[in-house]
């Protein structure tokens, strides 16, 4: 179940969310900058893996992007890895047309854990992006307990310490879905971090919780805490739904609506085409914030099946985890 801390927390930081109910999406502050970003984000993976990367259309995922942005998304995601950087490329014509650029915070990733293979992977996003500068940067799939330790001694948090200070990185962050015990083991090292993304869905608070355990410690540090995986996988046909969609009160709706009422920033959604989209903003447009006690029956539903683990396997395998980062663990890619 939730913990009392979080319920605490939710209660004192959900109400810091500013739009006018029907327009728009609502917004949240990032962490201790305090930019308003909206409470849904764009998935880089899923919205170019079916137009671009299934039928062969990049123009449809950029349509997508923009749809995107008008109906209030501004905070958008990737990373230096998806689909070997064409999903940086994409959404870099997207972002290039208009100006679009300028309304977006943008987020992506660093796969690399040393100081020259950081700044690789840098310039590597910048020209695809095709961007001068990163609104987020972060550390990505910290999923391995030598992960910390790695991007402290062999230099890449120096690297990203020089590209914040020249200009090219605004905030600096890290990601990963494995242990809440990793992101703890982050947080705590000696750097301010300005963001984590974690795994928020209503399984979590019975499984190696980040909720529960990592959550707190970001608004006790003022990182911003950003969730992902929140269907066990994308919207909105993750784990979870496949498994339980037929359970009354399991839903689409109902499982976003439950991942924005806890104190996160934003919740990634893995949007693949417009019906998508429609559907998850439809949910975050109007969003309250669900009641403690509907909250506490849902948990309650699926005590018995989340305890084990079975619907966030991203925690327990490494099935799930990038190839880039199997290798650098000298692990089997599938």
């Amino acid at each position: 179940m939730r913990s009392e801390q979080i319920q605490k927390i939710a209660k004192s930081y959900l109400p810091l969310q500013t739009g006018t109910p029907g327009q728009g999406l609502p917004r949240r502050p990032f962490g201790r900058a305090g930019d308003p970003v909206s409470i849904l984000v764009l998935g880089g993976w899923h919205s170019v893996a079916t137009a671009a990367m299934e039928k062969g259309d990049e123009n449809d995922s950029i349509r997508l992007m923009h749809a995107a942005l008008d109906e209030g998304i501004n905070f958008f995601d990737n990373a230096w890895d998806y689909h070997d950087g064409y999903a940086e490329e994409v959404m870099g014509k997207a972002l290039a047309m208009d100006g679009k650029r300028n309304q977006v915070f943008l987020m992506t990733k660093n796969c690399e854990r040393d100081y020259a293979g950081s700044l690789r992977n840098l310039d590597d996003s910048l020209r695809r992006l095709q961007t001068d500068r990163l609104d987020l940067w972060m550390f990505h799939e910290c999923n391995y307990d030598n992960d910390p330790d790695w991007i402290f001694e062999r230099g890449a948090i120096r690297a990203a310490i020089e590209a914040q200070q020249a200009g090219k990185v605004r905030y600096i962050g890290f990601t990963g879905h494995k242990d809440p015990r990793i992101h703890t083991k982050m947080l705590r090292k000696p750097h301010a971090w300005d963001a984590s993304l974690m795994p928020i869905n209503l399984m979590d608070a019975h499984y190696r919780s980040f909720l529960n355990e990592v959550v707190p410690v970001c608004h006790e540090l003022g990182a911003a805490p950003i969730g992902m995986k929140g269907f066990g996988g994308g919207w909105p046909n993750g784990r979870i739904l496949e498994r339980m969609g037929d359970r009354p009160g399991i839903d689409p709706a109902t499982l976003l609506r439950f991942n924005l009422s806890q104190p996160v920033v934003s919740q990634v959604v893995g949007i693949k085409n417009m019906e998508q989209l429609r559907a998850a903003v439809a949910v975050a447009r109007d969003f309250v914030p669900m009641p403690d006690a509907e909250q506490d029956a849902l948990l309650h539903s699926v005590r018995e099946e989340a305890g084990d683990g079975r619907y966030e396997t991203f925690k327990s395998t490494n099935e799930h985890d990038g190839p880039h980062h199997r290798k650098q663990h000298a692990f089997a890619v599938a």
